[in-house]
């Protein structure tokens, strides 16, 4: 009896040691309108694409073996749309939270555009409340020269007067688009007085149970989960990030859109000229983004406690005229002390299905399709084999399976103290 206690609590330490390593604190980076990889021959208009790309030293330092940057890195090689007809941005974001793709558009979230299902954050929200998840939205909760917020004015023509944000007590639910040029606001990043924020890059925004309706005042239940980018620093300081991070850049800041003035990066002068220099530009806004958040990030406690940065864009560009996603990667990109690293890649098909997938396995919440994959996610590779081997669970975990390894561990420490306390010897092998 007692010999099949061991082995039956010997087996639960075995499992528990196995997922022993667990991703701790996850931030999402979003960026726009850029291929990791395409073809070399493309439609006409798409974007040039990332890798390799002079403009983006930073994000290729990820993703070269070798390079300081790219030591705890790993990055997807084949990484697709879920359709080529997955357009334009705002369905991407959607199904990234989702598994579904909500309207093919990119209208606000109210007052048509609601997508009734469940999603990623609001089972994070159930189970751990404003400790499960927080959008960081970049141009947002800032105070406008009227002294109100400007996401309730939704920017109504008054510009934000400082890049400083807002306290948390006056946070609103970014409900609607506002963009403009001021000079009383200054970019932190590219150093313009130009600001950009659209709802269609917040998955989050699109579902009831995390948009708290349309009501755009603090007084909405879900105003806390929604800050300012600039709070960003204040909570990895403060070792107060949430479980599940969610980064949006402004449009010029993730590679949307070129500023209407030059760009000075690493030398470089970037100029709104032709559109090929306007892409370029584009690029090199992004990438200085990253070259500074990135390192923010990795100098926290959240990421040491083997958090985890995915640098991640909505869609594809191309693929939808050339009728197919085969050949037209996006970026995804792993960084995390428990990655592979060096810039290990592979082959293995990824869509934003697989992040869901990979993101329910770690946090252990099931809802909505089969298997408890959010909608039609359920399937899709995880990205396990971009982590080390036992990182990722294979499944979402029960509930009880935790409790059965918190019991197991409890039981061999209470064996071991029977043991001391008692003095009962080992019997020797082939005992019964």
């Amino acid at each position: 009896m007692s010999r099949a206690i061991g082995v039956s609590l010997f087996a639960l330490l075995v499992a528990s040691s196995a997922q022993a390593q667990q991703i701790g604190d996850v931030f999402y980076i979003a960026l726009e309108n850029h291929n990791f990889k395409q073809p070399s021959t493309v439609p006409a208009g798409t974007p040039q694409q990332l890798f390799g790309n002079t403009a983006a030293p930073f994000l290729n330092s990820l993703v070269t073996p070798g390079k300081a940057n790219a030591a705890q890195t790993s990055f997807a090689g084949n990484y697709q749309n879920v359709s080529p007809t997955n357009h334009p941005s705002e369905p991407n974001y959607v199904w990234q939270e989702s598994g579904v793709s909500g309207k093919l558009n990119d209208a606000d979230p109210f007052p048509s555009n609601i997508v009734n299902s469940p999603n990623l954050s609001a089972l994070l929200q159930n189970k751990w409340g404003t400790a499960g998840w927080k959008s960081y939205q970049e141009d947002t909760d800032l105070q406008n020269t009227n002294g109100n917020n400007i996401n309730g004015d939704h920017g109504a023509g008054v510009a934000p007067r400082t890049d400083v944000g807002l306290p948390p007590s006056q946070y609103e639910v970014p409900l609607t688009r506002f963009s403009g040029t001021s000079d009383t606001y200054t970019n932190p990043y590219n150093g313009s007085h130009q600001y950009d924020f659209a709802p269609k890059h917040d998955g989050q925004l699109f579902f009831t149970a995390t948009n708290g309706g349309n009501e755009s005042s603090p007084s909405n239940p879900e105003a806390k989960y929604y800050a300012p980018l600039q709070q960003l620093s204040t909570d990895l300081a403060n070792n107060t990030v949430a479980k599940f991070n969610w980064i949006t850049p402004d449009q010029f800041n993730d590679m949307h859109s070129a500023l209407s003035t030059p760009f000075t990066y690493n030398g470089v002068t970037y100029t709104p000229g032709t559109d090929a220099e306007k892409d370029a530009q584009q690029i090199a806004l992004g990438d200085n983004f990253l070259s500074q958040i990135v390192p923010e990030i990795e100098a926290s406690q959240a990421y040491k406690n083997n958090g985890m940065i995915v640098i991640w864009n909505d869609e594809t560009e191309g693929d939808q005229g050339a009728g197919s996603t085969a050949g037209f990667d996006g970026t995804e990109i792993i960084i995390s002390p428990l990655a592979k690293g060096n810039a290990y890649t592979n082959n293995i098909l990824y869509t934003h299905s697989s992040d869901l997938v990979t993101l329910q396995n770690i946090f252990g919440v099931a809802g909505g399709g089969a298997g408890g994959y959010l909608g039609a996610s359920g399937g899709a590779n995880s990205l396990a084999d971009l982590f080390k081997p036992g990182v990722i669970p294979s499944a979402i975990p029960e509930p009880s399976t935790w409790v059965m390894m918190g019991l197991g561990f409890a039981g061999l420490a209470g064996a071991g103290a029977y043991r001391r306390k008692f003095g009962v010897a080992a019997k020797p092998a082939g005992a019964c």
